[in-house]
């Protein structure tokens, strides 16, 4: 069964720190890259960050140096570790399972139910 649960959201105010992790069923998550979504209301859905399975990560240029993606093979879960949060993070943050070929990503679209995070001034 594909399964994948975000939690961790919140609010908090600007500047602070915030902690997401998604649980992911053993099935996709040790055979493919992990990443982090985030959707603003009216604005697309937008990629935040990756992690393949050998522990290679990479972020959207509005996160770097203030984000960290982590991934837990034993317990199956993908963290996002976000820092230094402003208003313009305020989003739902969905994880999703995917995979790159050469530089392009992909995702698989086996979306969870999302977890909101907002940041205030």
């Amino acid at each position: 069964q594909v399964r994948l649960v975000e939690s961790g959201g919140g609010l908090v105010q600007a500047g602070g720190s915030l902690r997401l992790s998604c649980a992911a069923s053993r099935s996709i998550f040790s055979m493919n890259a992990m990443a982090w979504y985030r959707q603003a209301p009216g604005k697309q859905r937008e990629l935040v960050a990756t992690i393949t399975t050998a522990g290679r990560t990479n972020y959207a240029d509005p996160v770097k140096g203030r984000f960290t993606i982590s991934r837990d093979n034993a317990k199956t879960t993908v963290d996002l570790q976000m820092n230094s949060l402003k208003s313009e993070d305020t989003a739902v943050y969905y994880c999703d399972a995917g995979y790159y070929s050469g530089s392009n990503w992909y995702n698989r679209g086996f979306w969870g139910q999302g977890t909101q995070v907002t940041v205030s001034w």
